[in-house]
């Protein structure tokens, strides 16, 4: 391998000398540097044999007995973004700053590059205060992916496409729930809206990622009915449930952006209840 740096290195300095640019030093050199530092630190603390911790009265076991059985933490649900940034470029520089503090596990570009930038076992910073069902700390088991999205616009059909192969992926790789792959906006009603009303659901849904309504034409809702429960039982925070009802509609009714829920938006929650329960 430094043989092969060693070339390298070799050939951009003689593209160097001749004019050429395609060498051109990687802006984000010495963040991948802190990265691979951050990582080697974290590499350490896993090698590290745990100790004799000292009971009652101090007991103190005779030897060290590691257990066979482990592996390590995976991922269980996804959550989706959109970056709210004007370009790829400009994400990718916020997310290398240590001053802004948040992260995400992929960025996904207009034209469908993907950058995976923290390897998916290690905590990106995404998810903030947030809950889905009883889960709380967001950060801890999930996937956080951005898409290169102001969320005032139709997402591009090459980035959607991306999208889709990088589920697939990460379904197959983590075993990853239908029902868990959900949107930031979900997690966070009433402080994040992404990843907007233009987001293809139904689409996703339609390839196992994330759950849709079925038809409800012929849906006959109860009269016992409670749509406060019916949210909580999806996965909403129903702290403020004029949030979570606007959070639920944008999901799956973005084009009802009135508050409130009518007659086809109690059919929709109710049949997507029964898929959640």
């Amino acid at each position: 391998m430094k043989t092969i740096a060693r070339f390298a290195r070799y050939g951009c300095l003689l593209a160097a000398i001749g004019g050429l640019s395609y060498c051109a030093r990687n802006p984000y050199a010495g963040t991948n540097k802190v990265y691979r530092q951050e990582a080697k630190s974290y590499a350490k603390v896993l090698r590290q044999q745990p100790g004799a911790l000292n009971g009652a009265g101090g007991a103190e076991a005779p030897s060290w007995v590691g257990t066979v059985n482990f592996n390590m933490r995976k991922p269980s649900i996804v959550i989706i973004h959109h970056t709210a940034q004007n370009s790829c470029e400009q994400t990718l520089k916020t997310f290398t700053l240590q001053r802004t503090q948040v992260s995400a596990h992929y960025v996904i570009c207009r034209n469908g590059a993907i950058h995976h930038m923290l390897n998916d076992y290690l905590r990106a910073w995404h998810g903030g205060v947030a809950k889905w069902g009883n889960l709380t700390d967001i950060n801890s088991s999930s996937i956080g992916i951005e898409l290169d999205n102001n969320g005032k616009e139709p997402f591009d059909s090459a980035q959607i496409r991306s999208l889709l192969v990088l589920l697939d992926t990460l379904q197959h790789r983590y075993n990853i729930p239908a029902a868990n792959f959900i949107g930031h906006g979900d997690i966070a009603p009433g402080r994040k809206v992404d990843p907007s009303a233009w987001f293809p659901w139904q689409q996703l849904a339609d390839k196992g990622f994330g759950l849709w309504y079925k038809d409800t034409s012929t849906t006959v809702v109860p009269a016992t009915f409670d749509p406060i429960l019916s949210l909580r039982i999806i996965g909403y925070d129903v702290k403020d449930s004029s949030a979570a009802i606007m959070a639920f509609k944008r999901h799956f009714m973005p084009d009802d952006s009135l508050p409130g829920l009518n007659d086809a938006g109690r059919k929709i929650m109710f049949n997507l209840q029964q898929q959640y329960q």
